[in-house]
């Protein structure tokens, strides 16, 4: 590797960290993945490719600067799907104090797009608190803003393979998304050229389609019919999920494709018939191969 000291990566045995750190490997930069359970299956599949492993839960400080000690970089990100958004932005404060504690030289916060905006979302408000916090702090950070996930799909599995396709907004409305690769692509490029991108806040954005041309994609790839349901944002239980989708329905993201897109030509930029193409045998593992896909 071609960089003494690794980069820290929270949550690198879920979906953001994982992309994290197999983009940081690519760059040949080492990470140092941080995980609440050092001994879970995917933990112990990192152990495997040589990847240093360290354990720290996000509310134990202690930890968390022991694992930031060292680096040259950490990338961050919380939570408030387990414990709600008070325990998110607790989540956020300890993570800042521990940076602060190890001298972290620079910290990269995945919030959400949109966030700044005054949305009214309590997942994107707690982000915003953590953020406001960051810039306090006197740590050198940048947030990147990720939109909708094209993994967010995969949510109703199910249901896909059964030809139905459920997404609470308009059908005519486009949704920003973003691949997890790109993710991992783009946080790995500024924690690379750190100073580059240093007081930054930047949404990013792979693509950017409404949910019947989504549908049509997957009828495409899955070369069968499937369905679009488009329930009112206005029925689902979740407060957090109902003013999300009202957000995005009513207002959207509002990353800049177009000059994030030319600025970093190097991550590729998935388009979301390219990651269905990717994921197709897990929506329809029974299907067979079409002609010329892959190749």
């Amino acid at each position: 590797m071609s960089h003494p000291r690794p980069i820290a990566v929270i949550g690198a045995a879920g979906a953001q960290g994982g992309a994290v750190v197999t983009a940081l490997i690519d760059r040949g930069i080492r990470p140092r993945a941080v995980t609440r359970d050092p001994a879970s299956r995917r933990a112990r599949a990192l152990v495997e490719r040589g990847i240093e492993v360290v354990g720290a839960d996000l509310a134990d400080e202690d930890a968390l600067t022991e694992a930031f000690t060292g680096v040259r970089g950490v990338f961050a990100l919380t939570t408030p799907f387990e414990d709600g958004t008070d325990a998110e932005v607790e989540q956020g404060l300890h993570l800042i104090a521990a940076a602060r504690r190890a001298s972290t030289p620079h910290l990269v916060f995945s919030s959400v797009a949109s966030a700044d905006q005054h949305s009214g979302v309590p997942h994107f408000d707690s982000k915003v608190v953590i953020e406001a916090a960051l810039a306090d702090s006197g740590i050198p950070y940048t947030v990147v803003g990720p939109t909708y996930f094209f993994d967010n799909l995969l949510g109703g599995l199910d249901q896909l393979r059964a030809g139905v396709f459920e997404l609470p907004l308009p059908s005519n409305i486009a949704l920003q998304q973003l691949s997890r690769r790109d993710l991992g692509r783009f946080v790995a490029t500024i924690l690379a050229d750190p100073a580059r991108f240093t007081g930054q806040r930047i949404d990013i954005a792979s693509d950017a389609l409404t949910p019947q041309q989504m549908a049509n994609a997957l009828s495409r790839v899955l070369a069968r019919p499937v369905r679009l349901v488009t329930d009112d944002p206005a029925r689902i239980g979740s407060a957090d999920m109902r003013a999300m989708f009202t957000f995005l329905a009513d207002r959207g993201y509002a990353a800049d494709m177009t000059r994030v897109h030319r600025a970093f030509p190097d991550v590729g930029w998935q388009r979301f018939d390219d990651w269905l193409e990717e994921i197709r045998p897990v929506i329809a593992p029974d299907a067979a191969p079409r002609h010329g896909a892959g190749a």
